[in-house]
């Protein structure tokens, strides 16, 4: 028996995974702020919802018709480059002041995660001692 085989398991994951890919991106992005010729980078999420919606792959148990269809994707975000800007003279787009902001929204939102996973982890230790 696996007890972190959960969907809310494998959801925390995926969040986490995301969120460590953001993490990863927006460092290059800041780390390279002053290369020339860079192009920021940004992690697209978007396409998953999207896709599901039209394929109608979404399924939920709803209370009411009038909410909203929804459920789990298992496509995976991807990283692509942003080349509709640029913010600097020397053709570099990287806005060190979003990149920072996005780096903070990422980081409360890892947070988030790791707190609803030691949650988690706390019902189970709570399980295995008997309820003490």
């Amino acid at each position: 028996m696996n007890l972190f085989a959960g969907a809310s398991f494998s959801a925390l994951e995926r969040g986490l995974d995301a969120s460590s890919l953001r993490q990863k991106v927006i460092s290059q992005n800041i780390a390279n702020v002053d290369t020339p010729n860079y192009k920021a980078k940004q992690v697209n999420f978007k396409h998953v919802f999207n896709d599901a919606l039209e394929r109608q792959r979404l399924h939920a148990k709803r209370t009411d018709e009038r909410h909203y269809e929804f459920g789990r994707s298992h496509q995976q975000p991807y990283v692509e480059s942003v080349r509709n800007t640029m913010y600097n003279h020397n053709n570099n787009n990287v806005d060190i002041d979003l990149e920072m902001a996005e780096l903070a929204q990422n980081q409360i939102y890892y947070n988030a995660l790791i707190d609803r996973v030691n949650g988690r982890f706390n019902s189970l230790q709570s399980v295995i001692r008997g309820g003490r």
